[in-house]
């Protein structure tokens, strides 16, 4: 099944989660190799979670002139980079130990530094040093996006601060209901990328997934629905299983 749904928006439903890491790959081989071919680089920012991580494991490729691709990140916790939960980990295990891009090219949240709001402000000053000051925020050739069950993305919480940031690119965003904060790229800059892939699998997401597709409720907050970048295109990558409460095609 594959269907335009908002303008700039494609909805592709795959059979299983592998299926998804399969599709994911041949876009973002193809984003990067058109990157490449028009720039002379390729600017992709990285997302945390399982489906992700299935996508990375296949990643190691020589279809990809790994010297010239410049890695992010879209989030990250405030833990070190050692520990379990670090997005940088589970992608530098998955994939960035495992193809020749250097060292420096990857551009990691650094989640252990004394706080999260000089994390977040490190960050936007690597984002302004790569990409440059320019007009507006950086434009990412490919952004990669998770779906919470809760409708987040990124570390953009439902209630959370940071969901109306319009100045600064990188956000410490206090998420109440995790009494946690998380470092996270803003909106400004998800709404400035050339593409974004979000990819989701399983049933627990079913209801944000159509939330987040064809619109919630009233006072209802979807903060993966305000992803919507003008002159960009979103591809929603999802599983038979994360696909149910779709609307049927006409």
């Amino acid at each position: 099944m594959s269907a335009t749904v908002r303008p700039g928006h494609q909805v592709r439903v795959l059979e299983a989660a592998s299926d998804v890491a399969r599709a994911a790959r041949e876009e973002f081989i193809r984003a990067g190799q058109a990157a490449i071919e028009v720039r002379g680089r390729f600017t992709v920012a990285l997302s945390g979670g399982a489906t992700p991580k299935a996508l990375y494991g296949s990643l190691a490729t020589k279809d990809l002139e790994w010297g010239k691709v410049e890695v992010f990140f879209g989030d990250e916790r405030c833990v070190s980079p050692e520990r379990q939960e670090s997005n940088f980990r589970m992608a530098q295990e998955a994939l960035l130990s495992r193809v020749p891009v250097p060292e420096e090219n990857v551009h990691r949240i650094r989640g252990e530094a004394e706080s999260a709001e000089i994390a977040a402000a490190e960050y936007e000053a690597e984002l302004r040093k790569v990409f440059g000051e320019g007009e507006g925020a950086p434009r990412f050739d490919l952004m990669l996006l998770g779906l919470g069950a809760d409708g987040h993305t990124a570390s953009l919480f439902p209630g959370s601060p940071a969901l109306e940031e319009t100045q600064r690119w990188v956000a410490a965003n206090w998420v109440q209901r995790l009494s946690r904060t998380r470092i996270t790229l803003t909106f400004p800059v998800l709404n400035r990328s050339a593409e974004v892939l979000f990819l989701v699998a399983g049933d627990e997401k079913a209801e944000a997934v159509r939330r987040a597709i064809e619109g919630a409720p009233a006072g209802l907050e979807v903060p993966a629905r305000r992803v919507d970048p003008p002159g960009g295109k979103v591809v929603w990558l999802l599983d038979r299983l994360s696909a149910t409460r779709l609307a049927p095609k006409n």
